[in-house]
Formats: C-alpha cells, sequence, structure tokens
C-alpha cells in the first residue's frame, strides 16, 4: 500500500486530474534501482514539473478559460495516450516489455476494465472538482487518499483490519479536517466530487492489488497505460456522449485552442513516462517523498496563479496532513534514520563548503517569502495580482489560437 501513489490524470497521491496509470502490480518494485543516466534530482525535477503542470493546466483549461467539459477533457487525455502508446509499442522498443505480460481476453475483461471502469471514474470526479475547488484545497484533500486504500483494503477483505496503523492514519484525517473548517471558498459540491474520486480511486488500487498482484502481471506505468487507456477512453467517451457532448460546440473548442489541448495531452502523456524513469532509476521512497514535495510547491503554485486564499488555519492543518503521511509512510525507525543520515551529510556538506551552505540556506528562506507574500497578494495588492494574471491568461490564449 505504500506505492499506491505510483499511478495518475489528473493526482490522484495519483491526481485524479492527471491520466497518469498506476504501476499494475505496485508490489512487484525493483529490488536495486538500475543505473541512472544522470542524476537523480534530474528525474525528480521532471516528474515534479510535469505532474505540477498538469494540474495547474487542467485548472486553468477547466476554471479560467471556462472549458467546463471535465469528462471530455478526460475523454481526449485518455484517447491521445492510446494512441501515442500504440505508436510508441510499433515503431520503438519503449514497451515491449508488454510481451512479457500473459494477457488474454478473460484476463482483459476479468481484471483491466473493471479497473479501469473504477479509474475513469475516479477521473471524472477529480476533473469535476476543478469547477468548484482550489487546486491548494485539492491538494490538501488528497492527503487522504492513503487512509481511504486502507479502509478499502479491509473492506474488501485483502488485510484484516490493523487498530494500530488507523491510529496512525487518523493525524492525516485530523489535518485535513483542520484545513477544510479554514477553507474560505468551500463547496459542497466540489467537496463531494473529491471524496468520490478518492473513494474511486482507493478501490481501483485495492482491486490491482487483490487481482493483478502476480510477478507474471508486473507492468511499469506505461505498460499499464497502453492496456487502460484504450477501455478508459472508451468508457469515458460514452459518459460523454451523453452528458457533455449535446452542450459542447466547435466555438468552445475554438475559443482554448487545439495547440492548448494538445499541448495539455502531450504534457499529461510525458508524466506517464516520467513516472517510468523515476520507479526505475530511483525508488519508492524518492517518490513518496517527490510526491510530498509536489503538493506542497502545488499549494504554493495556486496562491501564486491563481489567487487562491490559504488562512493560516488551513496551513496549520495541512502541516499535520503532511506530517501524518510522511509518518504513515515510512514509519518511526526509518524516519530516526534518515534525520540522522540527513543531520550528517548536511554537516560534512558545511564543513567542506560553508559558503555553499549559506547560500543554500539564504536562497531557500528568499524563494519561500516570495511565495509567501505571492499567496497575500490577492490580498492586500488585488489589482497587480489580476494585471498579472490577466496577462497569463492572454499570453496561454493567443497560444492557444
Amino acid at each position: 500500500m505504500s506505492d499506491e501513489k505510483v499511478r495518475s490524470s489528473v493526482d490522484a497521491g495519483r491526481d485524479p486530474a492527471a491520466p497518469v496509470l498506476p504501476t499494475v502490480n505496485p508490489n512487484a518494485e525493483k529490488s536495486q534501482p538500475e543505473p541512472a543516466t544522470f542524476h537523480p534530482a534530474v528525474y525528480i525535477a521532471t516528474w515534479i514539473t510535469l505532474s505540477s503542470s498538469v494540474i495547474v493546466f487542467n485548472k486553468w483549461i477547466l476554471d479560467t478559460a471556462d472549458f467546463h467539459f471535465p469528462i471530455f477533457l478526460t475523454t481526449w487525455h485518455l484517447a491521445f495516450a492510446t494512441f501515442m502508446t500504440q505508436f510508441l509499442a510499433r515503431f520503438t522498443t519503449i514497451l515491449d516489455s508488454r510481451k512479457k505480460v500473459p494477457m488474454t481476453g478473460r484476463v482483459y475483461l476479468r481484471a483491466i476494465v473493471p479497473i479501469g471502469i473504477f479509474f475513469s471514474l475516479s477521473l471524472i470526479c477529480g476533473n469535476q472538482t476543478y469547477l468548484y475547488l482550489s487546486v491548494a484545497f485539492i491538494q490538501m484533500l488528497k492527503a487522504t487518499t492513503p487512509v481511504a486504500v486502507l479502509l478499502a483494503t479491509w473492506g474488501l477483505g485483502v488485510a484484516p483490519p490493523n487498530m494500530k496503523t488507523l491510529g496512525n492514519v487518523s493525524f492525516i484525517v485530523i489535518g485535513v479536517i483542520i484545513a477544510s473548517v479554514g477553507e474560505i471558498k468551500f463547496v459542497m459540491i466540489g467537496f463531494l466530487f473529491q471524496c468520490g474520486g478518492i473513494v474511486f480511486e482507493a478501490i481501483r488500487l485495492v482491486m490491482v492489488q487483490r487481482l493483478l498482484s502476480s510477478a507474471e502481471f508486473k507492468m511499469d506505468p506505461l505498460v499499464s497505460l497502453y492496456y487502460y487507456a484504450p477501455a478508459c477512453a472508451l468508457m469515458n467517451g460514452v459518459v460523454c456522449l451523453f452528458s457533455e457532448f449535446p452542450h459542447m460546440t466547435l466555438d468552445d473548442i475554438y475559443r482554448v485552442g487545439t495547440f492548448t489541448l494538445t499541448a495539455n495531452a502531450l504534457i499529461a502523456f510525458l508524466l506517464n513516462v516520467s513516472v517510468v524513469f523515476l520507479i526505475g532509476k530511483t525508488s519508492s521512497l524518492v517518490l513518496t517523498l517527490s510526491g510530498v514535495l509536489k503538493d506542497i510547491l502545488l499549494v504554493f503554485a495556486s496562491m501564486f496563479l491563481f489567487g487562491d486564499p490559504v488562512t493560516l488555519l488551513q496551513a496549520f492543518g495541512y502541516s499535520i496532513a503532511l506530517a501524518g503521511l510522511v509518518y504513515y509512510k515510512l514509519g518511526a525507525d526509518k524516519l530516526k534514520e534518515y534525520f540522522v543520515q540527513g543531520g550528517m551529510v548536511w554537516g560534512e556538506f558545511g564543513a567542506r563548503r560553508p559558503a555553499a551552505r549559506k547560500l543554500l540556506v539564504f536562497g531557500v528562506l528568499l524563494v519561500t517569502m516570495f511565495l509567501l507574500l505571492a499567496g497575500l497578494a490577492p490580498r492586500f495588492a488585488p489589482e497587480t495580482e489580476k494585471k498579472f494574471t490577466s496577462t497569463i491568461g492572454k499570453i496561454l490564449g493567443e497560444k492557444g489560437a
């Protein structure tokens, strides 16, 4: 269950808004990471950048650009992913590992399709949420995904209930409750959509663990996308046909821009590719910690780009939730070990390059102050903030046209 964030459209970790599908066998991790061509920081930075970009991009299209067709956007992402994975399978060797998976029609109908249904539902609910809630608040709510997965594991009989584990994750729930109480722009329908997305995502992850847990069904996220994307695109397309197509016109697409929609789908697909490299070149631990860092950065990005207010009560509650999440993922013993190792590395770095360490500390403080001031800008300098966001919107609009 520690790897339930290995997935994606849209986090759900996976962000339900980004179509990044999970590793089909989350328990079949590589024992030793493959030698990295680049420094691990390159893979981490690339994944965080792409994951954050998908979420912010989706929010801009669905809310700021008034393209209120989230199911169509999800269907478009999955159709684009289907085309790209089919292309890569035929003309490259990237997806050759799919040949090792004993995929038959019976297995596809028994496993891929049911799991794909819940994946589609999580994507639909996740994208609907962006019409009502801020990116910052959505990220705070997503912190409860491990709790939902734990309860789904117990409910579906995959593992027996454990009160100690439940106590460990209770801090996540408490923190999110505090953050929800402090939310200024709370919309109940958006909150319910996000809860639905988290529940469907949790059920899907447990079904993956139960139905496809053997070594012979081991798949990386890109091979997983190869099998899931066509089924999910078809299911989402049927829902879209009866729900959004009757109200949709070509003018809606032209207003956003075909270039913008293509770029959006391409970034979402590249996110799947980056997950493969991040897991293969680093480890699941790195992915977990990178996910926490990404969520924090997204909260600041939401404050800066969309002017979403974040109260001190929310910040306090979210800090509790993140601390509970890290503790649940790593455990007390691992945390102590990493703190000791980190202190030693930090001390050695300061002894070797004292000036560089001081410069790094100053840089972190400077960036933190900048982000905090940017988050307060909508409240204390609304005219400047509106002018900035308007300029960004015009630039994106011109590129889309």
